[in-house]
């Protein structure tokens, strides 16, 4: 007979399942999971998630890219100073408000940032290389769930906290 593990008052597969969590995030930061090869095909995490979404959704305000990040904007522009400093991204002047600051993803950031994801891409398949195509698919799937349920949480706790 199998018991529930996340019944309330059974925390075997919670206990389980947050060292895991836990020992995940301390792994991932500690290779910044650089992918395969030299260390110049790492990155800081919040660089990498910034010109990802630079990439993703394009040119945008600094306030516009703390919203969809879910960070406030003194922490992006925190973030995104050593990024242009590095010519990564391109502060620019919106078009229609001259006033205004846009963030962009510079052709060096492009390059940069394909360089990195190549490299994590090799190491994802490394590392999971003697798994099936649907264990992939199910872990995929699971982890973008788990991270879902994350930002949800996330964005009801800053409502709440305002």
């Amino acid at each position: 007979m199998t018991t529930d593990l996340t019944a309330v008052g059974d925390t075997g597969l919670l206990d389980t399942l947050q060292h895991e969590v836990a020992l995940f995030a301390r792994r991932a930061e500690q290779t910044r999971l650089g992918g395969v090869g030299q260390v110049r095909h790492s990155m800081d995490r919040a660089a990498y998630l910034l010109l990802n979404r630079l990439d993703k959704e394009g040119p945008m305000g600094v306030k516009a890219l703390a919203g969809s990040m879910g960070i406030d904007s003194s922490t992006v522009t925190r973030q995104v100073a050593p990024l242009v400093d590095t010519g990564l991204v391109k502060r620019t002047s919106h078009p229609e408000d001259g006033r205004a600051v846009v963030l962009q993803l510079s052709p060096r950031g492009q390059a940069r940032l394909e360089e990195v994801r190549s490299s994590r891409r090799q190491l994802m398949a490394e590392l999971t290389q003697d798994w099936a195509p649907e264990e992939r698919e199910a872990f995929c799937a699971l982890l973008t769930r788990f991270n879902g349920a994350l930002s949800s949480r996330m964005s009801v706790q800053d409502r709440t906290d305002s």
